[in-house]
């Protein structure tokens, strides 16, 4: 069941508060995105792999002394490559009027390695998750009669190929037609569905390349104008734009918020 202090209210997919189902929602941007929508005032229900006791003290250390914060998060335990246990998730909560498929893997491997066991992973969590996580939502929404939103985490890497992540890059770029398909056959029902799109991010496996890898602190340098790693609040900055009324007329669009990465042609 949901941690959450209080029941949420009840949205209808076009008021200033919402409710926010956000999978991936323990790993560095999940979690930056999650307060950050909190802080905007909507609730919001992590989705991940921990238990129902390490998600809550996960939400503890992230709301910290932000009490409003802390009583509009909440947590669920599921796993996104299994159908019925998102389904599952989706149906446990009182209402759902925004659903983020954020959950994903990078595994980092020269083409010519790539294990067939890594390249599934990537589909199984990243494409398969996502779908598995929209298909579920949508279906709630049209029971609910809930004119909801989809929003998928891409990358700027969805369009430009980068040495050494062919799994990751091939599964980003199956989202955007993924997001583009939800868009055009749900619109009848009142069904939105985007993509944001961030770009090199100072968090998770870049963060640590960044740190400890030369060459790639180099490369990252001469890709990106703005000549910075994007931060976490950034991104969640892009997310909260899609979640509030002025994005109210998006459907089908990629958010690109990547410094500029993908106006750089590279080795």
């Amino acid at each position: 069941m949901t941690t959450h202090a209080s029941s949420p209210a009840t949205g209808d997919g076009l008021g200033t508060s919402r409710h926010v189902l956000l999978t991936g929602g323990l790993g560095d941007i999940g979690r930056a995105v999650a307060l950050r929508l909190a802080r905007d005032g909507h609730r919001v229900t992590l989705v991940d792999l921990a238990s129902a006791t390490d998600g809550r003290r996960a939400i503890e250390r992230l709301a910290g002394d932000d009490p409003a914060a802390f009583d509009r998060l909440g947590y669920l335990e599921a796993d996104v490559t299994r159908p019925a246990a998102i389904a599952a998730a989706i149906d446990a909560l009182p209402s759902l009027d925004v659903a983020i498929a954020n959950a994903g893997i990078v595994r980092s491997s020269p083409f010519l390695e790539i294990r067939a066991e890594d390249w599934q992973a990537h589909l199984d969590v990243n494409l398969s998750g996502a779908f598995h996580t929209a298909q579920a939502a949508a279906r709630r929404f049209v029971r609910d009669g809930t004119a909801g939103l989809l929003i998928f985490t891409s990358s700027w890497v969805a369009e430009v190929p980068w040495p050494e992540i062919a799994a990751y890059t091939v599964t980003k770029s199956g989202l955007e037609m993924l997001a583009r398909q939800a868009a055009r056959e749900l619109a009848p029902y009142g069904i939105r569905a985007n993509l944001v799109a961030p770009g090199i991010v100072s968090a998770g496996m870049a963060k640590h390349q960044y740190d400890t890898e030369p060459q790639y602190r180099e490369r990252v340098g001469r890709v990106v104008p703005l000549r910075t790693l994007q931060t976490v609040d950034s991104v969640a900055g892009a997310f909260s734009y899609l979640c509030s009324p002025d994005g109210d007329y998006l459907t089908g669009t990629t958010l690109l918020a990547d410094g500029g990465a993908s106006l750089h042609a590279f080795d």
